[in-house]
Formats: structure tokens, sequence, C-alpha cells
């Protein structure tokens, strides 16, 4: 069996209609090993066309041409196709074939047969296709077998391990089980060969160099993905590699890995679920904790079950929200995983859940001392990012959306860190909107969350609709806008420099610009009151759109 699954072409010469037509190899006789896929006859000059590779194609030589010129292109043109053999009918066309086809057929590498004894071209298809079959079918019968023999190691409690272990036995060749972005999880040798010392060495030698991998897989390897059920980032949970090393890898090594892969995705489903579980669970400690349903007293033995062991230092509060159109449907466990792999190279105790109703990340943090506030801040939101951006949800997909949010708390003890996770909760929301920085301080957006709790009050709409309604009116029907003129502006404390400089205009452009919203709002830009209102109305609008 070849890697186009069916049967040799040698094979096919010894099954009973071509063996009775007594065929003679008169070219390709050390190509006979090629794989015939399919059996087509035919008599017409332009059946290259017709034909998609791996045929064995019959025909009487009718078709082949009068003309030497005309018989070397129909053989070139047949080898163009990829045709797994041509098999030629003596009689009235031909009594013997002409150099010229033989010549072509030598020069193109193509397998040349010709049968001395008329045979039902009906027959030697029924035979080849039977025998395709056939093969096909011990095929599927020795991977039902694998299929079987990895359920039984499951149920006898082999884990993964044992999967891979059956699966390497039976291709008598490493395989090795890799998460979607690449990384090892598991490898399993032969127990013979050069691989059954250690499967890792040939890992590293084969698969090991990443610049390599970037050109494709090494040749003769397969691949299978284990799905992940779900779509995008969660669409492959993992994936099977199989290295030739010891030998070949035939179709069937596929067939057997693919079903292997099916057993794969229910473990590690069922593994996804119990962590996203484990997740939950860590996310609703927190929030009970920052809704005050668990008692500071009570906290730490909790948390310590949870597998969190801070120390005596500070804790430290954070939240990551992501906007609702970025919730990883599905792949909370997938994100909560690649983000606590990440904050291990913070090196500080982390305690970190999900809750995908509220689109949120809250984790504590355990410090040595208070003054390590922004250090670890910094590391904790790179950290965050990047895990966003290995769960797949990094740079573009956030595209024409909010960006997630930082927000990191004020560092304290057990008490402290119950109102600090609920202030970044609700500082989290409030922040949806802002530029985009890596984290932000809890301690500077009282305002802004101030303005986000009135944000169903009508009187918040009421006073945005004073302060700078004229001006929106004006954008809607007018151009260039306004309000981005006057947000940059109130950024900048009113220095008109700076503003310019940021708009890139010119000053008496900026001038023109700012006389005509104090004009549109009836306001006198240098008044601090009115500064003061103008901000915080833009600051409201956020929440009242």
């Amino acid at each position: 069996m070849e890697t186009q699954g069916g049967i040799t072409v040698q094979r096919a010469l010894e099954l009973p209609a071509l063996r009775g037509g007594l065929p003679e190899v008169v070219a390709g006789a050390d190509r006979l090993n090629r794989t015939v896929r399919w059996v087509h006859a035919g008599e017409v000059p332009h059946i290259a066309s017709l034909l998609k590779g791996g045929e064995l194609l019959l025909t009487t030589g009718l078709g082949l041409g009068t003309r030497p010129a005309e018989q070397r292109a129909f053989v070139h043109r047949l080898a163009d196709r990829g045709i797994a053999a041509l098999v030629v009918e003596l009689g009235p066309r031909f009594t013997r074939l002409p150099a010229s086809i033989v010549e072509a057929a030598r020069t193109a590498g193509l397998p040349l047969i010709q049968l001395h004894r008329e045979v039902p071209f009906v027959s030697v298809t029924e035979e080849v296709h039977t025998e395709i079959v056939n093969g096909h079918y011990a095929l599927l019968q020795q991977a039902e077998e694998v299929y079987r023999q990895c359920t039984r190691a499951l149920l006898e409690g082999g884990g993964i391990p044992r999967v891979l272990r059956v699966l390497a036995d039976f291709t008598a060749n490493p395989v090795f089980l890799e998460a979607a972005d690449g990384r090892l999880l598991y490898a399993a040798g032969t127990g013979t060969g050069p691989a059954a010392a250690d499967p890792l060495q040939v890992w590293e030698g084969l698969r090991g160099q990443r610049s390599a991998r970037e050109a494709g897989p090494p040749s003769g390897s397969v691949l299978v993905d284990v799905p992940g059920g779900g779509h995008g980032a969660g669409a492959v949970r993992a994936r099977l590699v199989l290295l030739a090393v010891s030998g070949p890898l035939l179709p069937v090594h596929r067939m057997a890995a693919e079903r292997a892969a099916g057993v794969l995705a229910v473990v590690l489903m069922q593994a996804r679920q119990e962590e996203e579980l484990a997740a939950r669970g860590r996310g609703d400690f927190l929030t009970d904790l920052a809704e005050g349903r668990i008692a500071a007293d009570d906290a730490p033995a909790q948390a310590k079950v949870l597998g969190f062991r801070p120390g005596d230092g500070p804790l430290l509060p954070a939240v990551m929200r992501l906007a609702p159109e970025l919730s990883p449907s599905g792949n909370w466990a997938l994100l909560a995983r690649a983000v606590l792999e990440e904050l291990a190279s913070v090196g500080v105790p982390v305690l970190l859940g999900v809750r995908p109703v509220e689109g949120r990340v809250p984790l504590l943090l355990g410090l040595r001392s208070e003054s390590e506030r922004t250090a670890v801040a910094d590391r904790v939101a790179a950290a965050l990012r990047a895990g966003l951006e290995r769960a797949g949800m990094s740079g573009p997909a956030w595209a024409g959306s909010h960006p997630p949010v930082v927000v990191v708390g004020v560092p304290g003890g057990w008490a402290a860190a119950s109102a600090g996770l609920r202030h970044a909760a609700e500082t989290a929301a409030a922040a949806q909107g802002l530029p985009d920085r890596p984290w932000y301080d809890a301690r500077r957006l009282d305002i802004d969350l101030l303005l986000w709790r009135l944000r169903e009050h009508p009187d918040l709409a009421a006073f945005v609709d004073r302060a700078v309604g004229p001006l929106l009116e004006h954008d809607r029907t007018s151009r260039p806008p306004l309000l981005p003129t006057l947000a940059t502006f109130l950024a900048h404390a009113g220095r008109k420099a700076e503003t310019a400089r940021e708009l890139h205009l010119n000053r008496q452009t900026l001038y023109n610009r700012l006389a005509r919203i104090s004009e549109l709002l009836g306001t006198d830009l240098d008044d601090p009151q009115t500064v003061l209102a103008l901000s915080l109305a833009l600051r409201a609008r956020r929440h009242t759109l």
C-alpha cells in the first residue's frame, strides 16, 4: 500500500484478468511499486485530460496516433498527468509496440505493459477495484483495532501516554502530542529501533528547530489535529505528530492516528472542562470575597485550599475585563491556562479565576512589600496580554472594538483585598473606552467610576447634552468635526501649543476652531469652571452613548 492508497502496479499484474493477457513490461520495470488508485479504459487521443493521476490506463492503442511524434506526445501527456501505468493490448492496431512509444515511456519513467492476449477490460476493472476496496477495508480494520486498543488503555487508567504508546507500537515510529502552539505535551517511543532510547531526542532533532519548522513538517511525517470542539483558537486542541524514523508512515498509520485523535479529543475535552470548572471556582471565590460573602478571617484558609499561599506580605488585587465581543465563549479554560503560564514568570504567588458572565479575569497576587506594586503590575499586565495572544485574542482580534482593560488596585491585607477587588472590577468596567494602556491605577479613575455608577441616571445624560450638545449637533452636519479638537485641548489642560502639535494644526487654525467651539457652546474656554464642566461632560459621554 502506497501513500495514496490502492494497490501497486505489480499487484495488478498478478491478478487473474491481467495475468491471463500474458503481460510483458517493456518500460518502467523499476517503477512497478507505483500506486493504482483506479482503472480507466479509453481510446481517444485527448484521454490524458480526463485523468486525475494514479490510474491504470487500459487501451488497444487506437488513440495513440500513427506518427512517432504523436505517439511520443501521447505518452508524455500521460506521464505528466501522473498515471500509474499504461497497458496496451496488442491486436489489430499494434502487433508489437512501436519503438517511439517504448522509448518515450522509458524517458518519462512511465511503466508500459503490453498484453499479448486479448482480455476483457471490464474484468480487469472489476478485479483491480475489488482489490482496492478490499485493501481499504483491511486498513480500516487495522485502524479500528488501534482505536479499540486506545479506548481500552483509557478505560484501564492508562491515560494519554498509554494511547500514544499504542500508536507508536503500531507505527513502529515515535509519536508526539503537541499543543496548538507547538509546545510538546507528551512523547512516546517504540519498543525497538533508534527511537526507543529517548523519543525526546528525536523531537529535538527533527522538530525542535523552530526556524526549520516554519518551512513545514519533516518529510514523511503525519500530522493530525485533535479537535477542541470550539471555533477559532479552540478549534484545534492539540496535534498528533508521527515522525518517520524507523520506517515509512503508511495510509493505515494516518487512519489509526485520526481515530486515536478522536479518543484524545474526548480526554482533553474532559480535562478542559475540569480545568474550566477549577478556574470558575477560583473566580467565584474572588467574587465572593469582593462582594463580602467571605469574611476576611476565613479567606486565607479557603485560598490555601485553592493553592494560593501568599505569605505575610500585602495582597495586590487586579482585574482584566474583556469587551463583550471578545469574551472567549467556550475557551475560558484555554485563556486561564495561557495567562497562568505567562504569570509563572512573574515570580509571585497568584490566584487567578474567570468570570465568563461578566467577561472578567480577577486575580490576587502576593507581594513581598508594597514597593513592588508598580514593577509587579507592569509584569502582570504584560503576562495578561501575552496570555490573550496565546489564546488567539490579541492585536487584530480586538480591531474595531474596545481592547481588554487591566486595572490594578491598592495592596493590603485580606480585608483590603476584598474592597480592592470590588473597586478594581467596577473601575475596569468604567475604564472601557479610555485610551489603551498596559494597565490603569484604580486610584486614578475615581471620577470615571463615579460617572459610570451614574450612567443610567437621567440627570447625567441631561448634563452631557447641556454641556456639549450644540457641538455634537454641529459635527453631525458639518466638517471638520470639532469634538476631537475639544477633547485634545482638554486632555492637554488647555495648552494650545501641545494641542496644535498633536492635531497637526498650525496655531491659527487651532485658534479658529477653538473660537468656533466657544461660539457654539456659548462658553469661555479660558474659564477653569468651564474647562472642568466640559471635561466631566466628555468623560460622562462614554457612559451615556
